[in-house]
C-alpha cells in the first residue's frame, strides 16, 4: 500500500510534470496550455455521457432481479477515469481514456474481477486449514416414521400344547 502511495503522489506528478515539458518543447507552450484544457473538457463531457449510461445498466438491472455486479464495477471504473481525465497531464488522460471508453473498459474490468477473484482464493486457501480433511462425524441416528411390527412367534417355535 505505501508502494502505491509513493507512486501515486510522488511518481506520477513528476511524470507528468516531464511529458508536460516535452510536449511543450515539441509543439509550444500555447498549444500545450490548451491541448490540456481541451482533455480536461473532453474528459468531463465523457464523464458525464458514460456515468449516465452505467446509472441506466444499473437500474435495468435491478429492474430485471440481477445482481448489478457489472454495472457497479463500471461506475468505479467510470469515476475513476473521469478523475484521471480531469487532473490536468498526458499520462493520467491516457489512462482515464481507457477507462471511460467502453471496449478498453471491459477489459480492464475483466482483468480486475479476475486478480479480485485470485486474491479471494488466495486469501481462502491460506486461511483456511491445512489441506487434511476435517474429522468426519458421525451421522446422528434417524428416527424411523413407524414402529417395528412386535416379533410373533413362528409356529416351529410355539411351545406344545
Amino acid at each position: 500500500m505505501l508502494f502505491l502511495l509513493v507512486l501515486l503522489f510522488i511518481v506520477v506528478p513528476i511524470a507528468e510534470i516531464y511529458v508536460i515539458i516535452q510536449v511543450g518543447q515539441a509543439i509550444g507552450v500555447l498549444w500545450t496550455i490548451l491541448l490540456l484544457i481541451a482533455d480536461s473538457i473532453i474528459g468531463a463531457r465523457l464523464l458525464s455521457w458514460q456515468g449516465r449510461r452505467a446509472w441506466l445498466r444499473f437500474q435495468e438491472a435491478l429492474a430485471e432481479g440481477r445482481v448489478p455486479h457489472r454495472e457497479v464495477m463500471d461506475g468505479v471504473l467510470i469515476i475513476v477515469g473521469g478523475a484521471f481525465l480531469l487532473a490536468p497531464g498526458f499520462i493520467t488522460d491516457v489512462v482515464g481514456l481507457v477507462l471511460l471508453i467502453p471496449p478498453t473498459r471491459s477489459l480492464v474490468r475483466r482483468a480486475l474481477a479476475r486478480a479480485i477473484v485470485a486474491r479471494r482464493f488466495r486469501v481462502v486457501r491460506m486461511g483456511g486449514w491445512s489441506g487434511r480433511q476435517p474429522p468426519r462425524r458421525p451421522d446422528p441416528p434417524r428416527p424411523t416414521a413407524y414402529p417395528s411390527p412386535p416379533e410373533t412367534p413362528r409356529s416351529h417355535e410355539l411351545p406344545p400344547g
